[in-house]
């Protein structure tokens, strides 16, 4: 599996085996350790993480009001990353802020991942790479005024 740049099913298969080994009471990975957190902050996903034979294959149409759970617990995962790195740089200092303004590092968690998927439909959409200085953009009028 490519660390940085896993497929749709290697990404599915971490968070179900992350979930079952935490079931089973398995040692678990730093990584791992995080994704259960995340997942713990989701418990509308449990039921489809419990029936990794039924949702591995399973398509999302976001068109039809359907939430990817793998897609959100993924983004949950890449903002984590970015903020334990500060990359891009500043993002530390914003996550902070929106964690002190909502009391909530879930919903500021939300406020970054939010920003994080149109970057990433934007890029697509223009096919061109993540553009770091939009995504920051988009998060600083997050942030509103002082």
């Amino acid at each position: 599996m490519s660390l940085y740049n896993p497929s749709r099913d290697q990404a599915r298969q971490f968070i179900f085996d992350a979930w079952a080994k935490f079931k089973q009471n398995l040692l678990l990975t730093d990584l791992e350790k995080i994704a259960i957190e995340v997942i713990q902050m989701h418990p509308e996903y449990h039921a489809v993480l419990n029936a990794p034979e039924r949702y591995m294959n399973q398509q999302y149409f976001p068109e039809m009001g359907e939430t990817n759970p793998f897609l959100h617990l993924s983004l949950h995962l890449s903002v984590i990353e970015q903020i334990s790195i500060n990359q891009p740089i500043g993002i530390t200092k914003i996550y902070d802020t929106l964690r002190k303004k909502h009391d909530d590092k879930h919903m500021a968690q939300h406020h970054l991942l939010e920003c994080l998927a149109e970057t990433i439909w934007q890029a697509q959409r223009n096919n061109a790479p993540l553009d770091s200085a939009h995504y920051l953009s988009l998060l600083s009028q997050r942030i509103g005024p002082a």
